[in-house]
């Protein structure tokens, strides 16, 4: 996600405003600018009542991109006892609300109706006491490397705007390391991480029978027309064919998914196709989107499939600190939204490089994370068919030469990576807040940590 567009956008904006005054209605997007809004109150509310951190802290540090002063003008207010946040541009225009629930995070609010939010999550598993035994099934950390210690302390290795790195070796932690202000305790956002572990949720879905990958004709209004051909399998691989725009620069489909819609999937589901099914590669927010509104419509009932996560992916594997936050109509923002800390990422990990098993029971499909590691043909080799990449950040073709040949990453827009290479018994966590800019390629350090030349 490239908000550093957005970002620029509403600056020249603000110029109108400034310049302009009253004509500003005239010249001025006043969408683009409830989407900087919407943006600047999401990062807030997560960050203010999941990860405990100062609200004006994280307005200057997370959405106050540097170099942008205008985006200054941006004001946000945090109603504790209503557990929202409030922004507001300049003070006086297109404000925009969040609102935080318990176990479900924060939740734009688009029309600001925070009263008709659908849903809420009656289970947590971070209430319960970790176990006392090593990572992972507690939290002891009694296997430090002298060397990935050293190597997670050089700055180049380690990226601009590093929040947390976990390397996990043979099942147990080597090395871990924080940037100031953040610690093992803090719930990071992965953004487009989320993707791989919405699909893994829709793996265990896939365990009790109730979906199957090749399963077309997936909502009603598609079974009329070129969409009813569309499959699950599709849609995991990024192949739907259904027109969808993943521009960040202005108000595009995924800026109006994200920050103007109260139903994201609905949204998504609407967008026409323009390619056959299993022909075209695009990669698509909406599509995760969907993928989440799938598996959730087979469990139960609505309130169970909110309880979904944590009963079937989030507890077995204690991942206690994980929050997947929810839009306005009840829907997991699959795309986006999964908030969790460098360890309970790293166990995520851990259980892909173990083939989606845990403690001895299998609980993803045999093969299905052999498919997050295998690329698809339509996408030239950089993505997989399962919600995953087969290519490591910034890279066009496949992964950068030198790195074993079985390593594939989950990728956040902003520097979260999590590289799982099954063949060196590896997982290697890194989030951040790191902007494609900065043109931070964690390859380096993963190569570092394997002892290959550069």
């Amino acid at each position: 996600m490239a908000f550093g567009r957005i970002f620029k956008a509403l600056g020249a904006t603000a110029v109108l405003v400034v310049a302009g005054g009253a004509v500003w209605l005239s010249v001025a997007p006043p969408l683009l600018l409830k989407v900087g809004d919407g943006y600047a109150a999401k990062i807030v509310c997560s960050n203010v009542f999941l990860a405990g951190r100062n609200a004006e802290q994280v307005l200057a540090e997370d959405v106050q991109a540097p170099g942008h002063p205008l985006l200054k003008l941006l004001r946000v207010s945090v109603d504790r006892e209503a557990a929202t946040v409030t922004s507001r541009f300049m003070g006086l225009f297109a404000a925009s609300t969040a609102a935080y629930r318990e176990g479900l995070g924060c939740t734009v609010v688009p029309d600001g109706d925070v009263a008709a939010l659908a849903g809420t999550v009656t289970s947590r598993a971070k209430d319960e006491p970790a176990a006392d035994a090593p990572w992972p099934q507690g939290e002891r950390v009694e296997t430090a490397d002298p060397r990935i210690a050293a190597l997670l302390s050089d700055p180049a290795l380690a990226g601009p705007g590093m929040r947390g790195i976990v390397v996990a070796k043979d099942g147990r932690i080597v090395g871990e390391a924080y940037g100031a202000g953040f610690d093992a305790e803090t719930p990071l956002l992965g953004w487009s991480m989320t993707k791989t572990v919405n699909a893994a949720i829709l793996g265990r879905v896939m365990t009790e029978g109730k979906l199957r990958l090749d399963e077309a004709g997936l909502f009603d209004a598609w079974k009329e027309d070129d969409r009813a051909a569309i499959s699950i399998r599709h849609l995991l691989a990024m192949e739907d064919g259904l027109q969808f725009n993943e521009d960040y620069g202005s108000v595009t489909d995924v800026t109006r998914m994200l920050y103007l819609e109260r139903d994201m999937a609905a949204f998504a589901a609407a967008k026409p196709p323009e390619a056959n099914p299993g022909t075209a590669f695009n990669y698509s927010s909406g599509t995760a989107m969907l993928l989440s509104r799938l598996w959730m419509s087979r469990v139960a009932t609505a309130q169970e499939a909110l309880d979904y996560p944590r009963r079937a992916l989030f507890a077995p594997l204690g991942m206690r600190s994980a929050v997947f936050e929810a839009d306005a109509a009840g829907t997991f923002v699959g795309s986006s939204y999964l908030y969790a800390t460098a360890r309970d990422w790293a166990r995520f990990g851990q259980f892909l490089l173990q083939d989606g098993v845990w403690n001895g029971e299998r609980l993803l499909p045999q093969g299905f994370v052999a498919a997050m590691g295998r690329p698809t043909a339509v996408s030239n080799g950089i993505y997989t068919q399962m919600q995953a990449w087969h290519a490591g950040p910034r890279q066009r073709d496949a992964d950068e030469p030198g790195l074993p040949e079985d390593v594939f990453w989950m990728q956040g827009h902003d520097g979260q990576t999590v590289a799982i290479v099954p063949s060196a018994r590896l997982v290697v966590v890194r989030l951040g807040l790191t902007p494609g800019r900065l043109n931070y390629r964690p390859q380096q350090m993963l190569k570092a940590i394997l002892g290959l030349p550069e």
